[in-house]
Protein backbone atom coordinates (compact mmCIF):
# COMPACT_ATOMS: atom_id res chain seq x y z
CA UNK A 1 0.00 0.00 0.00
CA UNK A 2 0.99 3.80 -1.10
CA UNK A 3 0.39 5.47 1.92
CA UNK A 4 0.97 8.86 0.28
CA UNK A 5 -1.64 8.47 -2.11
CA UNK A 6 -3.89 6.80 0.20
CA UNK A 7 -6.94 9.15 1.53
CA UNK A 8 -7.62 9.61 5.41
CA UNK A 9 -10.21 7.07 5.90
CA UNK A 10 -7.96 4.51 3.92
CA UNK A 11 -5.09 5.85 6.37
CA UNK A 12 -6.97 5.24 9.55
CA UNK A 13 -7.53 1.55 9.02
CA UNK A 14 -5.05 0.14 7.26
CA UNK A 15 -1.79 2.74 8.20
CA UNK A 16 1.41 1.98 10.32
CA UNK A 17 0.66 -2.29 10.49
CA UNK A 18 1.76 -4.05 7.87
CA UNK A 19 1.52 -7.75 8.64
CA UNK A 20 3.46 -10.27 6.15
CA UNK A 21 2.86 -13.80 5.82
CA UNK A 22 1.21 -15.46 8.72
CA UNK A 23 1.44 -12.68 10.90
CA UNK A 24 -1.32 -11.21 12.75
CA UNK A 25 -3.81 -9.30 10.66
CA UNK A 26 -4.69 -7.21 13.60
CA UNK A 27 -2.13 -4.98 15.41
CA UNK A 28 -0.82 -7.19 18.41
CA UNK A 29 -0.03 -5.66 21.87
CA UNK A 30 3.63 -6.26 22.42
CA UNK A 31 2.96 -6.44 25.76
CA UNK A 32 7.15 -6.94 27.24
CA UNK A 33 9.30 -4.41 28.69
CA UNK A 34 12.32 -6.31 26.77
CA UNK A 35 13.50 -7.88 23.47
CA UNK A 36 16.42 -10.68 23.28
CA UNK A 37 19.35 -10.53 21.09
CA UNK A 38 21.93 -13.32 19.76
CA UNK A 39 25.14 -11.57 21.34
CA UNK A 40 26.17 -8.64 23.47
CA UNK A 41 27.62 -6.48 19.81
CA UNK A 42 24.36 -6.51 18.70
CA UNK A 43 22.66 -4.90 21.72
CA UNK A 44 25.81 -2.47 21.68
CA UNK A 45 25.19 -1.70 18.27
CA UNK A 46 21.33 -0.52 19.37
CA UNK A 47 22.54 1.67 22.46
CA UNK A 48 25.18 3.55 20.00
CA UNK A 49 22.08 3.89 17.26
CA UNK A 50 23.95 2.16 14.50
CA UNK A 51 21.14 0.04 14.05
CA UNK A 52 17.24 0.52 14.32
CA UNK A 53 15.87 -1.99 16.91
CA UNK A 54 13.74 -2.92 19.79
CA UNK A 55 15.85 -3.37 23.44
CA UNK A 56 13.32 -1.75 25.79
CA UNK A 57 10.00 -0.30 25.88
CA UNK A 58 10.66 3.12 27.47
CA UNK A 59 12.37 3.98 24.05
CA UNK A 60 10.55 1.93 21.65
CA UNK A 61 7.73 -0.88 21.05
CA UNK A 62 6.82 -2.64 18.31
CA UNK A 63 3.05 -1.62 18.93
CA UNK A 64 3.61 1.81 19.99
CA UNK A 65 5.61 2.03 16.64
CA UNK A 66 2.80 1.44 14.72
CA UNK A 67 0.38 3.19 15.72
CA UNK A 68 2.88 6.80 15.50
CA UNK A 69 3.26 6.10 12.16
CA UNK A 70 -0.37 5.82 10.83
CA UNK A 71 -0.75 9.30 12.68
CA UNK A 72 2.41 10.42 10.99
CA UNK A 73 0.48 9.43 7.88
CA UNK A 74 -2.62 10.99 8.69
CA UNK A 75 -0.98 13.96 9.52
CA UNK A 76 1.58 13.91 6.27
CA UNK A 77 4.46 13.33 8.84
CA UNK A 78 7.97 11.91 8.58
CA UNK A 79 8.08 10.69 12.04
CA UNK A 80 5.54 10.76 15.35
CA UNK A 81 6.38 9.55 18.37
CA UNK A 82 3.64 8.12 20.86
CA UNK A 83 3.81 9.63 24.51
CA UNK A 84 2.31 9.17 27.56
CA UNK A 85 -0.38 11.76 27.25
CA UNK A 86 -1.48 15.24 25.88
CA UNK A 87 0.67 17.15 28.30
CA UNK A 88 3.19 14.90 27.82
CA UNK A 89 3.47 15.92 24.27
CA UNK A 90 3.21 19.50 24.83
CA UNK A 91 6.28 19.40 27.14
CA UNK A 92 8.71 17.02 24.86
CA UNK A 93 7.78 19.41 21.53
CA UNK A 94 9.15 22.10 23.03
CA UNK A 95 11.74 20.73 25.82
CA UNK A 96 12.93 19.19 22.59
CA UNK A 97 14.31 22.27 21.45
CA UNK A 98 14.86 24.51 24.28
CA UNK A 99 16.90 24.83 27.10
CA UNK A 100 17.40 26.95 30.33
CA UNK A 101 17.76 30.70 28.97
CA UNK A 102 15.80 30.32 25.99
CA UNK A 103 12.48 31.42 25.22
CA UNK A 104 9.53 30.56 23.11
CA UNK A 105 6.27 32.97 21.91
CA UNK A 106 2.76 31.28 22.33
CA UNK A 107 -0.77 31.91 21.60
CA UNK A 108 -2.43 32.85 25.01
CA UNK A 109 -5.80 30.95 23.77
CA UNK A 110 -5.08 28.03 24.78
CA UNK A 111 -5.85 24.93 26.68
CA UNK A 112 -5.82 25.64 30.42
CA UNK A 113 -2.93 22.92 30.97
CA UNK A 114 -0.80 24.00 28.55
CA UNK A 115 -1.04 27.39 29.65
CA UNK A 116 -0.03 26.57 33.11
CA UNK A 117 2.88 23.85 31.67
CA UNK A 118 4.32 27.07 29.73
CA UNK A 119 3.32 29.88 32.18
CA UNK A 120 4.59 28.26 35.34
CA UNK A 121 6.27 25.00 34.94
CA UNK A 122 8.70 26.03 31.76
CA UNK A 123 9.25 28.97 33.77
CA UNK A 124 10.99 26.96 36.79
CA UNK A 125 13.36 25.20 33.88
CA UNK A 126 14.63 28.50 32.79
CA UNK A 127 12.59 28.82 29.80
CA UNK A 128 10.61 31.80 29.47
CA UNK A 129 7.26 32.14 27.41
CA UNK A 130 5.62 35.22 26.07
CA UNK A 131 1.92 34.95 25.57
CA UNK A 132 -0.12 36.59 22.38
CA UNK A 133 -2.84 37.72 21.59
CA UNK A 134 -3.29 35.12 17.84
CA UNK A 135 -5.39 37.61 16.47
CA UNK A 136 -3.39 40.34 16.55
CA UNK A 137 -1.67 41.52 13.45
CA UNK A 138 1.84 39.97 12.27
CA UNK A 139 3.97 43.25 13.18
CA UNK A 140 2.55 43.23 16.25
CA UNK A 141 2.85 39.38 17.05
CA UNK A 142 6.65 39.52 15.67
CA UNK A 143 7.42 42.39 18.56
CA UNK A 144 7.31 39.21 21.03
CA UNK A 145 10.20 37.59 19.09
CA UNK A 146 13.89 37.86 20.85
CA UNK A 147 17.35 36.64 20.00
CA UNK A 148 16.77 33.34 22.12
CA UNK A 149 13.02 32.58 20.92
CA UNK A 150 13.08 28.78 19.78
CA UNK A 151 9.44 28.28 18.75
CA UNK A 152 6.19 29.55 17.92
CA UNK A 153 2.94 27.57 19.26
CA UNK A 154 -0.83 27.61 18.86
CA UNK A 155 -3.95 25.16 18.53
CA UNK A 156 -5.70 24.91 15.37
CA UNK A 157 -8.99 24.91 17.38
CA UNK A 158 -8.73 26.22 20.92
CA UNK A 159 -9.71 24.76 24.21
CA UNK A 160 -12.22 25.50 25.46
CA UNK A 161 -12.94 28.78 23.64
CA UNK A 162 -13.20 27.37 20.27
CA UNK A 163 -11.61 30.16 18.01
CA UNK A 164 -9.72 29.46 15.11
CA UNK A 165 -6.03 29.76 14.35
CA UNK A 166 -4.83 31.60 11.35
CA UNK A 167 -1.95 28.84 10.97
CA UNK A 168 -0.26 30.77 7.63
CA UNK A 169 -0.13 33.84 9.10
CA UNK A 170 1.82 32.15 12.30
CA UNK A 171 3.97 30.12 9.60
CA UNK A 172 5.32 33.01 7.62
CA UNK A 173 6.20 34.72 11.66
CA UNK A 174 7.69 31.92 12.72
CA UNK A 175 9.49 31.35 9.47
CA UNK A 176 10.63 35.28 9.07
CA UNK A 177 12.15 34.33 12.97
CA UNK A 178 14.01 31.25 12.10
CA UNK A 179 12.21 29.23 14.13
CA UNK A 180 9.49 26.30 13.87
CA UNK A 181 5.72 26.58 14.40
CA UNK A 182 4.25 23.73 16.53
CA UNK A 183 0.37 23.36 16.06
CA UNK A 184 -1.74 21.52 18.55
CA UNK A 185 -3.98 19.80 16.12
CA UNK A 186 -6.32 18.00 19.17
CA UNK A 187 -9.80 19.20 18.26
CA UNK A 188 -9.58 19.41 14.25
CA UNK A 189 -7.13 16.08 13.92
CA UNK A 190 -6.07 15.41 10.89
CA UNK A 191 -9.17 14.63 9.29
CA UNK A 192 -10.25 17.93 9.36
CA UNK A 193 -7.31 19.90 8.88
CA UNK A 194 -3.34 18.97 8.41
CA UNK A 195 -1.28 22.18 9.45
CA UNK A 196 1.65 20.94 7.53
CA UNK A 197 0.03 22.01 4.73
CA UNK A 198 -0.63 25.63 5.78
CA UNK A 199 3.35 25.78 7.05
CA UNK A 200 3.30 24.09 10.74
CA UNK A 201 6.44 21.84 11.34
CA UNK A 202 5.85 20.07 14.18
CA UNK A 203 2.33 18.44 15.26
CA UNK A 204 1.24 17.46 18.94
CA UNK A 205 -2.79 15.68 20.03
CA UNK A 206 -3.58 14.51 22.97
CA UNK A 207 -5.00 11.52 21.91
CA UNK A 208 -6.83 11.19 24.87
CA UNK A 209 -9.34 12.95 22.77
CA UNK A 210 -10.94 12.64 19.73
CA UNK A 211 -8.46 10.13 18.47
CA UNK A 212 -9.15 7.46 21.21
CA UNK A 213 -12.62 8.59 20.99
CA UNK A 214 -14.04 6.44 23.97
CA UNK A 215 -12.20 7.90 26.61
CA UNK A 216 -10.65 4.63 27.60
CA UNK A 217 -6.43 5.70 27.34
CA UNK A 218 -4.81 8.63 27.90
CA UNK A 219 -2.28 9.48 25.53
CA UNK A 220 -0.11 12.29 22.84
CA UNK A 221 2.01 12.50 20.49
CA UNK A 222 4.16 14.23 18.42
CA UNK A 223 4.55 14.33 14.87
CA UNK A 224 7.64 15.96 12.62
CA UNK A 225 6.99 16.99 9.07
CA UNK A 226 10.55 16.84 8.35
CA UNK A 227 10.17 20.55 6.32
CA UNK A 228 11.84 22.51 9.26
CA UNK A 229 15.57 22.98 8.15
CA UNK A 230 17.57 22.88 11.75
CA UNK A 231 20.88 23.30 9.99
CA UNK A 232 19.65 26.29 8.46
CA UNK A 233 19.70 28.10 12.02
CA UNK A 234 22.32 25.78 13.49
CA UNK A 235 23.37 28.60 16.61
CA UNK A 236 19.90 28.41 18.10
CA UNK A 237 19.45 24.77 17.80
CA UNK A 238 22.63 23.09 18.90
CA UNK A 239 20.37 20.00 20.29
CA UNK A 240 20.43 19.02 16.56
CA UNK A 241 23.13 20.59 15.05
CA UNK A 242 26.03 19.24 17.49
CA UNK A 243 27.49 16.46 19.34
CA UNK A 244 25.49 15.05 21.76
CA UNK A 245 28.39 13.77 24.55
CA UNK A 246 25.59 11.35 25.35
CA UNK A 247 26.19 9.07 22.36
CA UNK A 248 29.60 9.33 21.46
CA UNK A 249 29.38 12.53 19.80
CA UNK A 250 26.36 11.59 17.48
CA UNK A 251 24.99 14.78 15.23
CA UNK A 252 21.22 14.02 14.77
CA UNK A 253 20.54 16.08 12.04
CA UNK A 254 23.78 14.21 10.10
CA UNK A 255 22.91 10.98 11.00
CA UNK A 256 19.46 11.12 10.99
CA UNK A 257 18.36 13.63 8.40
CA UNK A 258 14.71 14.43 8.43
CA UNK A 259 14.16 12.22 11.27
CA UNK A 260 16.06 13.88 13.56
CA UNK A 261 13.78 16.02 15.72
CA UNK A 262 11.61 12.60 16.48
CA UNK A 263 14.65 10.47 17.41
CA UNK A 264 16.40 13.24 19.59
CA UNK A 265 12.99 13.46 21.39
CA UNK A 266 12.81 9.79 21.55
CA UNK A 267 16.88 8.75 22.71
CA UNK A 268 17.41 11.79 24.51
CA UNK A 269 13.80 13.28 26.19
CA UNK A 270 12.15 9.94 26.12
CA UNK A 271 15.32 7.71 27.58
CA UNK A 272 15.67 10.45 30.00
CA UNK A 273 12.25 11.40 31.38
CA UNK A 274 10.29 8.06 30.39
CA UNK A 275 6.62 9.47 29.67
CA UNK A 276 6.13 6.24 27.41
CA UNK A 277 2.62 5.19 26.03
CA UNK A 278 1.77 1.90 27.43
CA UNK A 279 1.42 -0.84 24.60
CA UNK A 280 -2.20 -1.81 25.90
CA UNK A 281 -3.34 2.15 25.63
CA UNK A 282 -1.58 2.38 21.94
CA UNK A 283 -3.51 -0.17 21.29
CA UNK A 284 -6.47 0.75 22.23
CA UNK A 285 -5.76 4.22 20.62
CA UNK A 286 -5.06 2.22 17.51
CA UNK A 287 -9.02 1.06 17.44
CA UNK A 288 -10.08 4.40 17.73
CA UNK A 289 -8.17 5.48 15.24
CA UNK A 290 -9.75 2.60 12.78
CA UNK A 291 -12.93 4.91 13.04
CA UNK A 292 -11.73 8.34 13.41
CA UNK A 293 -13.19 9.34 10.34
CA UNK A 294 -16.05 8.25 10.69
CA UNK A 295 -16.72 9.96 14.06
CA UNK A 296 -15.48 13.30 13.34
CA UNK A 297 -18.05 13.61 10.54
CA UNK A 298 -20.61 12.64 12.93
CA UNK A 299 -19.74 14.73 16.09
CA UNK A 300 -19.06 17.84 13.28
CA UNK A 301 -22.67 16.92 11.65
CA UNK A 302 -24.27 16.87 15.12
CA UNK A 303 -22.46 19.86 16.75
CA UNK A 304 -23.85 22.03 13.78
CA UNK A 305 -27.49 21.10 14.48
CA UNK A 306 -27.12 22.09 18.34
CA UNK A 307 -24.82 25.03 17.42
CA UNK A 308 -27.78 26.13 15.53
CA UNK A 309 -30.59 25.22 17.93
CA UNK A 310 -28.39 27.57 20.65
CA UNK A 311 -27.78 30.12 18.38
CA UNK A 312 -31.77 30.67 17.72
CA UNK A 313 -32.94 30.34 21.54
CA UNK A 314 -33.33 33.37 23.33
CA UNK A 315 -31.63 32.59 26.79
CA UNK A 316 -28.37 31.92 25.02
CA UNK A 317 -26.41 35.12 25.44
CA UNK A 318 -23.42 34.40 23.23
CA UNK A 319 -21.87 31.19 21.16
CA UNK A 320 -18.68 30.19 19.85
CA UNK A 321 -18.40 27.98 16.81
CA UNK A 322 -17.19 28.58 13.30
CA UNK A 323 -19.79 26.56 11.41
CA UNK A 324 -22.28 29.51 12.21
CA UNK A 325 -22.00 32.44 9.95
CA UNK A 326 -21.41 35.59 11.14
CA UNK A 327 -19.01 33.49 13.46
CA UNK A 328 -15.59 35.40 14.05
CA UNK A 329 -14.14 32.93 13.04
CA UNK A 330 -16.21 31.84 10.09
CA UNK A 331 -13.98 32.49 7.49
CA UNK A 332 -11.38 31.27 8.90
CA UNK A 333 -13.32 28.10 9.71
CA UNK A 334 -13.87 27.87 5.97
CA UNK A 335 -10.03 27.93 4.95
CA UNK A 336 -8.77 25.45 7.02
CA UNK A 337 -12.18 23.51 8.13
CA UNK A 338 -13.65 23.21 5.29
CA UNK A 339 -15.28 19.96 6.02
CA UNK A 340 -16.29 20.65 9.96
CA UNK A 341 -14.24 22.06 12.87
CA UNK A 342 -14.91 20.14 15.90
CA UNK A 343 -17.57 18.73 17.85
CA UNK A 344 -16.99 21.09 20.83
CA UNK A 345 -19.26 24.01 20.71
CA UNK A 346 -18.72 27.52 23.70
CA UNK A 347 -21.65 29.64 24.58
CA UNK A 348 -22.97 31.34 27.85
CA UNK A 349 -26.37 31.72 28.99
CA UNK A 350 -28.26 34.74 29.73
CA UNK A 351 -27.83 35.46 33.62
CA UNK A 352 -24.02 34.93 33.67
CA UNK A 353 -22.10 32.38 35.33
CA UNK A 354 -24.20 31.27 38.12
CA UNK A 355 -27.11 30.53 35.86
CA UNK A 356 -24.93 28.67 33.64
CA UNK A 357 -23.60 26.13 36.05
CA UNK A 358 -27.41 25.87 37.60
CA UNK A 359 -28.53 24.61 33.13
CA UNK A 360 -25.23 22.21 33.78
CA UNK A 361 -26.60 21.06 37.02
CA UNK A 362 -29.90 19.72 35.38
CA UNK A 363 -28.61 18.01 32.29
CA UNK A 364 -29.31 14.60 32.33
CA UNK A 365 -27.69 13.18 28.65
CA UNK A 366 -24.73 15.29 28.78
CA UNK A 367 -22.14 14.28 31.75
CA UNK A 368 -20.82 16.70 33.54
CA UNK A 369 -16.94 15.37 33.20
CA UNK A 370 -13.30 17.30 33.01
CA UNK A 371 -13.02 14.96 29.50
CA UNK A 372 -13.72 16.49 26.45
CA UNK A 373 -13.91 15.12 22.30
CA UNK A 374 -15.31 11.65 22.93
CA UNK A 375 -18.58 9.93 22.00
CA UNK A 376 -20.06 10.89 24.60
CA UNK A 377 -21.89 14.18 25.09
CA UNK A 378 -20.56 15.80 27.90
CA UNK A 379 -20.27 19.44 29.50
CA UNK A 380 -17.89 21.58 31.77
CA UNK A 381 -17.32 24.98 33.09
CA UNK A 382 -13.73 25.87 32.56
CA UNK A 383 -13.99 28.83 35.02
CA UNK A 384 -15.24 26.41 37.85
CA UNK A 385 -12.91 23.21 36.68
CA UNK A 386 -10.20 23.30 34.58
CA UNK A 387 -9.33 26.72 34.37
CA UNK A 388 -10.22 27.75 38.11
CA UNK A 389 -6.51 28.15 38.58
CA UNK A 390 -6.19 31.20 37.06
CA UNK A 391 -7.38 34.68 37.66
CA UNK A 392 -10.48 36.80 35.68
CA UNK A 393 -7.50 38.59 34.26
CA UNK A 394 -5.76 35.78 33.08
CA UNK A 395 -9.08 33.61 31.60
CA UNK A 396 -9.97 36.37 29.70
CA UNK A 397 -6.26 36.28 28.01
CA UNK A 398 -7.09 32.87 27.70
CA UNK A 399 -9.91 33.58 26.06
CA UNK A 400 -12.04 32.08 28.83
CA UNK A 401 -15.14 34.04 29.75
CA UNK A 402 -16.22 33.47 32.97
CA UNK A 403 -19.56 32.27 32.09
CA UNK A 404 -18.10 30.40 29.15
CA UNK A 405 -19.70 26.52 29.42
CA UNK A 406 -17.74 24.18 27.17
CA UNK A 407 -20.18 21.52 25.61
CA UNK A 408 -18.85 18.39 23.64
CA UNK A 409 -20.78 16.92 21.36
CA UNK A 410 -20.97 13.45 20.84
CA UNK A 411 -22.38 10.73 18.38
CA UNK A 412 -26.06 10.19 19.65
CA UNK A 413 -28.84 11.26 17.91
CA UNK A 414 -28.74 14.91 17.83
CA UNK A 415 -32.32 15.22 18.55
CA UNK A 416 -31.94 13.87 21.70
CA UNK A 417 -28.81 15.99 22.62
CA UNK A 418 -30.77 19.31 22.01
CA UNK A 419 -33.96 17.67 23.86
CA UNK A 420 -31.74 17.31 26.72
CA UNK A 421 -30.26 20.84 27.11
CA UNK A 422 -34.07 22.07 26.17
CA UNK A 423 -35.17 20.40 29.10
CA UNK A 424 -32.13 21.86 31.51
CA UNK A 425 -32.88 25.49 29.66
CA UNK A 426 -36.50 25.14 31.27
CA UNK A 427 -35.40 24.75 34.72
Amino acid sequence: MNEKKCKPATLCVQAGWTPKKGEPRVLPIYQSTTFKYETSEQMARLFDLEESGYFYTRLQNPTNDAVAAKIAALEGGVAAMLTSSGQAASFYAVFNICSAGDHIVSASSIYGGTFNLFAVTLQKLGIEVTFIDQDADETEIAKAFRPNTKALFGETITNPGVSVLDIEKFARIAHAQGVPLIIDNTFATPINCRPFEWGADIVIHSTTKYMDGHATSVGGAIVDSGNFDWEAHADKFPGLTEPDPSYHGLTYCKSFGKNAYITKATVQLMRDLGSIQSPQNAFLLNLGLETLHLRVARHCENAQKVAEYLKSNDKVAWINYCGLPGDKYYELGQKYLPNGSCGVIAFGLKGGRDVSIRFMDHLKLAAIVTHVADARTSVLHPASHTHRQLTDEQLIAAGVAPDLIRLSVGIEDADDIIADIEQALAK
